[in-house]
């Protein structure tokens, strides 16, 4: 490492770098410690706990910037007005020597070691004045450290902002982490409901207050993103109803004010889609677009039905199993026409974007070349859902053929105006109800005392019964095809 005089004529060491956290500490000097905060971590206590101290002080400071250039003209001033200090390893030193002597920085929250010196497991600095020697791989351990610390900063980020200190990295903010949930009600029961709150913690209805663009706050035209394939890559919310794997057949209720999730019924009773051998319950995370609706007095002119009366079915792809009431930002993939009792129930192909084949999964035929055999299981699964109920197998239009993501996205188009006309009063629809929250300029705009009101009146919430052993039967069928 380089060297200067100082006026004394001593030699000093050159400053290492300082590393500037991404995220809300101040620059960071490197030092020949152990890996924790001086200042936030109590040395009696477990390691990585913080003390109360370092809360009040990171507390106090939620604004706090990379303050590159204070830090490098005045670490000792930096690290005293925020209480920060970040050290590597021990025995990492060599040629990474963070602070002269000259600079060296206090630490109140107990011992740590001195700038520029060694020390042992236990933490205690030797005599600052004895010249360090450079060990043999000294720098390439440094280097290491550095290394390390940097993989560990995106974790501490996110662990702090989750208690409340500081700002969190805007990438670590999820569509998820703009809504919540709350149960009313027993699960597996008919009275079972899952209502909605945004960020703000107002009650909202999924199917009209969560906007249908991802990262819009209000209508408006689908936006235009750039993909590496098409050009047109658009991002769109899904409320998940159903996750992967399970059989409650559990939907937006759109004959309910503010449109809790449910579980649908028959007779009287909870309804659960079979098992149809080889398929375990639904194969994808299944759910729906907000702000789509399939017009029941609309005939579609490409399959010559009508609409199902509800918003546009999602099947997401990905790899993870949602939540029931998770909304997930998806890229649209492809579409399946079901012509399902007579009604046209479009079903989009989606995967999400934080899954982690998202970025090699951009239109209809990387399914069948990145996941093989899925689509083909979509048509059985769709086709025979209902052969248990005694009811016939269902029929597609276009001989069953997948349209790509061009199409798909016209079909979201579309049914997000007959989402408009709905709620703004210029259709019929019927039994459908379109109480809202935020809709600007909807008649049916209700406040949020009558929201709260709506969700206060519905079944507190209790233990859910068991579900009947059936559910987990599996149905075996010859199939014609």
């Amino acid at each position: 490492m380089s060297s200067h005089r100082t006026s004394a004529g001593a030699d000093k060491p050159a400053m290492a770098p300082l590393l500037l956290c991404p995220y809300f500490l101040p620059s960071v000097p490197f030092s020949r410690g152990w890996g924790a905060i001086s200042h936030l971590t109590d040395p009696t206590a477990k390691r990585g706990t913080l003390c109360p101290s370092g809360r009040q002080r990171l507390g106090a400071n939620r604004h706090l910037g990379p303050l590159e250039a204070e830090s490098r003209a005045s670490p000792q001033a930096a690290a005293g007005r925020y209480g920060l200090l970040l050290f590597v390893p021990a025995g990492a030193a060599g040629g990474e020597r963070a602070l002269s002597q000259q600079h060296r920085l206090p630490c109140r929250a107990g011992p740590c070691l001195a700038a520029g010196t060694g020390g042992d497991s236990q933490g205690r600095g030797q005599d600052a004045r004895r010249p360090a020697r450079r060990r043999p791989g000294g720098r390439r351990k440094g280097r290491e450290a550095v290394a390390a610390i940097m993989r560990a900063l995106p974790g501490l980020g996110r662990l702090l902002a989750a208690r409340g200190w500081g700002w969190p990295p805007r990438r670590c903010l999820s569509a998820m982490a703009r809504y919540g949930t709350e149960q009313r009600g027993r699960p597996n029961t008919p009275d079972y409901r899952l209502y909605f709150k945004n960020a703000d913690g107002k009650y909202i209805s999924p199917f009209h207050d969560i906007p249908l663009f991802a990262g819009s706050k209000e209508d408006k035209e689908i936006p235009a993103k750039r993909s590496k394939t098409t050009g047109n890559e658009v991002l769109f919310n899904m409320v998940v109803e159903v996750p992967r794997w399970t059989n409650a057949k559990m939907e937006i209720a759109t004959e309910e004010p503010l449109n809790p999730i449910k579980q649908d019924t028959k007779k009287g009773k909870p309804r659960y889609v079979a098992n149809i051998f080889p398929h375990k319950g639904y194969i994808w995370n299944y759910g729906a677009l907000p702000q789509t609706w399939e017009d029941p007095n609309h005939t579609d002119n490409i399959t010559g039905c009508c609409g199902d009366n509800d918003p546009v079915d999602v099947c997401e792809i990905g790899s993870k199993v949602r939540s029931s009431g998770e909304i997930v930002q998806v890229k649209v993939l492809g579409v399946l026409a079901l012509l399902d009792e007579g009604e046209t129930d479009w079903k989009i192909i989606a995967v999400g974007v934080d899954d982690p084949e998202a970025q090699k999964i951009h239109d209809i035929d990387d399914v069948r070349k990145h996941k093989p055999g899925y689509l083909e299981a979509t048509i059985d699964w769709f086709r025979c859902y209902k052969v248990p109920d005694g009811k016939p197998e269902n029929q597609f239009a276009f001989n069953g053929e997948f349209k790509d993501k061009d199409f798909a996205v016209e079909i979201i188009k579309s049914t997000h105006e007959y989402w408009k006309a709905l709620l703004h009063k210029k259709t019929d629809g019927g039994t459908v109800k379109c109480t809202n929250v935020l809709v600007s300029g909807s008649p049916f705009c209700c406040s949020e005392e009558e929201a709260r009101s709506i969700v206060q009146s519905a079944p507190v919430p209790a233990n859910g019964d068991s579900v009947c052993p059936e559910v987990d039967s599996w149905y075996f069928f010859p199939r014609d095809h």
